[in-house]
């Protein structure tokens, strides 16, 4: 067996970290819009079933690599193949977080930056005015990069207190504040005058809408949300002792993700609904829609609005951290073990290069010719490898690894814990990652690029 390494200290621990670094920016403003686009509660089911067929056997399977292997994602891949051509997949894994990790705190800044705009009332104003307060700001040169570096110089401080005391200790502060906060927009945006039109919208299942694009959307909401093929879900398993439940951890984890993102659709579109404004998609909907529903929503008490608009965006803070600091764990593992650094140097080092990778990705928004590729900004150019290509090539070479090639009774022992739980479900768990999971995670790619 691999040499002891640091582990979380309790169950909830776990189960906090790795919810942590699933719940993200796009259960808040990706799921909702889906949802409200695609039938509402229609939506949420076959979703949910989306979970149970892809995103459960994907994290499992990432699980179990990451126990079994008690390494960094690179170093686990290496040992569950033996040192094959296998183990560039765990390369890949820990690449696909380093360059997620650099422009994803760009974003994660920019709520940094409307926490400290909503407390001194600089979003109250006309839906154009927004607009402009946001373009002005994603693009200036300095304010975002500022942001960008405070947001990694956080999680930085975070990471190199290490696995109990910075990552865990974290979580279980971090995760709580979250739903507390979650809650009380949620409440507040539900007892807003004509509230209930857009929880029925969003609760409501319209079957008609049920196609072909619904199930692909689906399927790509259920893949991309728990973190898969990124290093995260890997790497924190790594800390996981003998005793934890990898299937039943898998689920609640799948649970709370789940609850986070249905819980923003009852927080944003009753807000929207309540002020007539339809939700749009993408940054638009967190950065320009909504400062402007929060301001027209609460127009007579103008200190409630700004206090929830503080609210909504510290929690969108808290998820964005809680996701770095699985993405920048996942190097600083690497760096750490690979090359024999103390935590604190590897810290360091991913936290500083990190911050660069974001400085071009923020200075690429704006307009500057030389920060584009084939007339895309850099900061596209990064989603678009990273999201499109190399996080489904690697769930689905994962996938591959582990159901065909990793022998049967190792991932039986690791399943089952050598046999004492979900022992009947671990042949159904097998065929899923054999045959489903490649299906459903092929259909995504081919459905990004237009061909289904």
């Amino acid at each position: 067996m691999p040499e002891s390494r640091a582990n979380f200290g309790s169950k909830i621990g776990i189960v906090l970290a790795t919810a942590g670094s699933a719940v993200g920016l796009g259960n808040v403003w990706r799921f909702p819009y889906m949802a409200g686009e695609h039938g509402g509660a229609a939506f949420i089911i076959i979703y949910l079933g989306c979970v149970l067929l892809l995103g459960i056997p994907c994290m499992v399977s990432e699980f179990v690599i990451g126990r079994r292997g008690a390494a960094n994602t690179a170093r686990a891949y290496s040992r569950m193949s033996n040192g094959s051509a296998w183990k560039y997949v765990g390369f890949m894994g820990v690449l696909t977080g380093f360059l997620i990790t650099g422009y994803y705190a760009v974003v994660s800044g920019w709520c940094l930056q409307y926490i400290f705009a909503s407390a001194i009332g600089h979003l109250n104003g006309s839906p154009d005015y927004v607009r402009s307060y946001f373009n002005d700001f994603s693009t200036s040169p300095f304010r975002p990069i500022f942001w960008t570096v405070a947001i990694m110089t956080i999680t930085g401080l975070i990471i190199v207190r290490g696995v109990r005391g910075g990552i865990e200790k974290a979580s279980k502060l971090f995760m709580p504040t979250l739903f507390i906060l979650l809650l009380i927009v949620v409440t507040a945006s539900c007892l807003l005058p004509g509230a209930w039109k857009g929880v029925s919208f969003l609760l409501s299942p319209d079957f008609s809408k049920v196609d072909g694009s619904l199930l692909l959307g689906a399927l790509g909401q259920s893949f991309y949300s728990l973190s898969i093929g990124m290093g995260c879900i890997c790497t924190y398993a790594s800390y996981f002792n003998r005793h934890t439940d990898l299937l039943g951890s898998a689920v609640q984890i799948s649970l709370i993700d789940s609850f986070v993102a249905i819980l923003a659709g009852l927080m944003i579109f009753p807000a929207a609904f309540s002020v007539g404004i339809s939700p749009d998609s993408g940054p638009s909907l967190i950065f320009i829609t909504l400062p402007n529903v929060f301001s027209q929503a609460f127009a007579s008490m103008p200190f409630i609005g700004s206090a929830i608009a503080v609210m909504f965006y510290a929690l969108l803070a808290l998820a964005a951290l809680t996701s770095l600091i699985s993405l920048h764990e996942v190097s600083t593992a690497f760096l750490s073990e690979e090359f024999n650094m103390s935590r604190k140097r590897a810290a360091m080092l991913v936290t500083v290069s990190c911050c660069v990778i974001g400085v071009f990705c923020s200075l690429s928004l704006g307009d500057r010719s030389w920060l584009t590729i084939c007339g895309k900004p850099l900061f596209d150019i990064f989603d678009f490898v990273t999201g499109q290509i190399f996080l489904p090539i690697g769930g689905l070479l994962t996938c591959i690894f582990l159901g065909w090639f990793v022998p049967k009774h190792i991932v039986k022992e690791e399943f089952t814990n050598s046999g004492t739980i979900h022992r009947r479900l671990f042949s159904t768990y097998l065929f899923a990652v054999r045959f489903v999971c490649p299906i459903l995670i092929i259909l995504i790619v081919l459905n990004q690029f237009g061909i289904v």
